[in-house]
């Protein structure tokens, strides 16, 4: 199962890479959030896929009698989604403000520092 979700990462992975490379700011946004569904699969495969009872010692005993899951990850992931749904919820107002004020969805046409037809730097002082 492990070898399943790791080949799931790496999919993701890719893919988020692959989105983000392009030029639709829609598309850079939602490669930011496979990214961040990769990232969060790799950090729950680390933490090893297994069925076990839940992270708690029973009352009475300094050490649990068996196996239990193991809490970190959980909580790592935890965070990593509240934290990444911040990121996409910002970067869409952010994405959603620039098409508005350029009137373009393709970061090539968003050229407002540099327009297409001006003199080229020289190259040598």
């Amino acid at each position: 199962m492990d070898f399943v979700i790791a080949a799931l990462v790496g999919c993701f992975v890719a893919l988020g890479v692959y989105m983000l490379l392009s030029r639709s700011l829609i598309r850079m946004l939602l490669g930011v959030v496979v990214l961040g569904n990769g990232v969060n699969l790799l950090i729950f495969t680390a933490g090893r896929l297994t069925l076990e009872i839940a992270p708690i010692v029973p009352k009475g005993m300094e050490h649990p009698a068996g196996p239990i899951a193991n809490p970190l990850p959980q909580a790592l992931i935890l965070t990593a989604i509240v934290i990444g749904f911040a990121m996409f919820s910002f970067l869409l107002v952010l994405a959603y403000r620039a098409y508005q004020a350029l009137d373009a969805d393709n970061t090539d046409t968003m050229r407002v520092t540099e327009p297409e037809n001006t003199p080229n730097p020289p190259l040598s002082y």
